[in-house]
């Protein structure tokens, strides 16, 4: 056998070995990977009658304005100021508006329309809120510095609640038509209810559900700054254990309170429009401003007192517009005369409100 010959030691370049491809040729001979193409159709598969964009800009545009107002405005606990609130609320419904024309100059008159009336009712309808919501902090002895912050985080929850409502609302329309007759119905009967009857100031102590709050969970005396829970010593077994606040009691008959007026201003805004788009994004831009509008007129709620008599008629006309379009004929009550027949009622009841009071003092 003869002996192997040592191998031949290149001594030049690198890229001069034979045979060898050149760093450029390995790139050229590697397959190519292939880009994934994103998928844009997505965005504007229709879901509940509007393209999946348009709902994902709405809740991307709440988010961000939500974010504005607690994590810059209100970063930390502060008293509102009357002045401070008036011009927030006036921020509030511009923004509201600004989104109004836009829903004009993109869906058309008809849909801008629908859109205004909707919200103009929802705001209206919101004042009733405030009333019972001074009565609650006022019965829980929240102090005006966390009442902020009971309101923001009451809002989200509107904002959810309102969502399912709404979903579910306009499934049953698409399913039943026939209930938007129910609703009206319902519209008229309630504001015929609180034309003519009297109704009592709500006795907070004796609610059901505070008893059952004061009886299922323990619940602290007194409040513990803004937190809603706190682990404190139980009195009977003294070991650590969760208490819940009267914060957390106040917020949790809020929510409650919402979802009973709800149960007005839901129908009431499927009988001006059965667009689901546009019954959520009214309903929410009318509920965003809530918190500014509660520290605007919290003070002075006495001088709202005539009012009542207008939500009234507001919830007759809205609910009766319906049977009176089929009875002449039209597919649906003119949209431009819904809207200014209804501002006219609520301006009215706000001018003849503020008249009447007008020599009252307002409250500290």
């Amino acid at each position: 056998m003869l002996p192997k010959s040592p191998p031949t030691r290149w001594s030049g370049p690198l890229w001069q070995v034979p045979g060898a491809l050149a760093m450029s040729d390995r790139f050229r001979q590697r397959t190519p990977v292939e880009k994934i193409p994103l998928d844009t159709g997505l965005l504007f598969i229709d879901w509940l009658g509007k393209p999946v964009w348009m709902w994902l800009s709405f809740l991307a545009l709440v988010i961000t304005i939500l974010s504005f107002d607690l994590g810059i405005l209100h970063k930390e606990n502060k008293e509102i100021e009357v002045g401070e609130s008036i011009k927030l609320s006036a921020l509030y419904i511009s923004l509201g508006l600004a989104f109004g024309g836009w829903v004009w100059w993109y869906l058309g008159p008809d849909a801008g329309l629908a859109y205004m009336t909707g919200f103009v009712v929802e705001k209206t309808l919101a004042l009733d809120n405030v009333f019972v919501i001074a009565l609650i902090f006022s019965f829980f002895a929240v102090p005006r510095l966390y009442q902020h912050r009971v309101l923001f985080w009451g809002i989200l929850g509107v904002i959810v609640l309102r969502a399912i409502m709404i979903g579910v609302g306009a499934t049953l329309v698409a399913e039943f038509s026939w209930l938007l007759y129910v609703f009206a119905a319902f519209l008229v009967v309630t504001g015929l209810k609180m034309l003519f009857m009297k109704e009592a100031e709500p006795d907070i102590s004796n609610n059901a559900l505070v008893r059952f709050m004061r009886r299922r969970f323990n619940v602290t005396e007194t409040h513990h700054g803004e937190r809603f829970f706190v682990r404190q010593a139980d009195p009977k077994s003294g070991r650590l254990t969760w208490f819940i606040t009267p914060l957390f009691m106040a917020l949790v008959l809020i929510e409650v309170a919402d979802v009973i007026f709800a149960v007005d201003s839901v129908p009431a805004i499927f009988a001006i429009t059965t667009d689901p788009f546009l019954v959520y994004t009214s309903n929410i831009f009318a509920i965003l401003g809530l918190r500014a509008l509660y520290f605007a007129l919290a003070a002075m709620i006495h001088r709202f007192r005539y009012l009542k008599p207008a939500l009234a008629m507001v919830l007759v006309f809205i609910g009766s517009k319906i049977f009176v379009a089929d009875l002449l004929g039209l597919e649906k009550f003119p949209a431009a005369l819904s809207l200014g027949i209804t501002f006219a009622i609520i301006a009215s009841g706000v001018v003849w409100s503020l008249v009447k009071t007008r020599h009252e003092k307002v409250e500290a």
